[in-house]
């Protein structure tokens, strides 16, 4: 389905959402929506500074595919965009990186280049943070 054949209700995160519940296994969907619906409400009441989401399941362990399917969702609702992909970044002094990016990103090697330099600086930024906080006696879980 291309955009133009959307109906003026439907959002592209809808219509990803239904694409999911077709093509997924029925548990892993609502695993899936478990992990979105607060996001999505946050997102549709505008709210998005107070939301804290970590694809890391809490209690349950999410497969990698719920985590790369809820961070598509949610990238589908923030861009509207459907041309979303998940690619994993190799990061030296982190390990791999899994990140979101249109289309035309997750096919260029030299911006993904950048996209992993900046992860890079951003986490040795972090690091030299983190030991300031400690010398400080601050905390440093952030």
């Amino acid at each position: 389905m291309s955009e133009s054949e959307f109906t003026p209700d439907d959002r592209p995160v809808d219509v990803y959402l239904d694409l999911l519940r077709v093509r997924m296994d029925t548990e892993d969907y609502q695993l899936l929506l478990r992990v979105v619906e607060p996001v999505l409400e946050a997102i549709d009441e505008h709210r998005l500074s107070g939301v804290d989401l970590a694809l890391d399941g809490g209690d349950e362990e999410l497969p990698q595919e719920v985590r790369d399917e809820a961070a598509l969702v949610i990238a589908t609702a923030v861009t509207g965009r459907l041309d979303n992909e998940v690619v994993e970044l190799d990061v030296d002094d982190t390990g791999p990186v899994r990140v979101v990016t249109d289309a035309a990103t997750a096919a260029d090697p030299s911006r993904l280049g950048e996209i992993a330099d900046f992860i890079r600086d951003r986490h040795r930024q972090n690091e030299e943070l983190r030991g300031i906080a400690e010398a400080s006696g601050l905390p440093t879980d952030f």
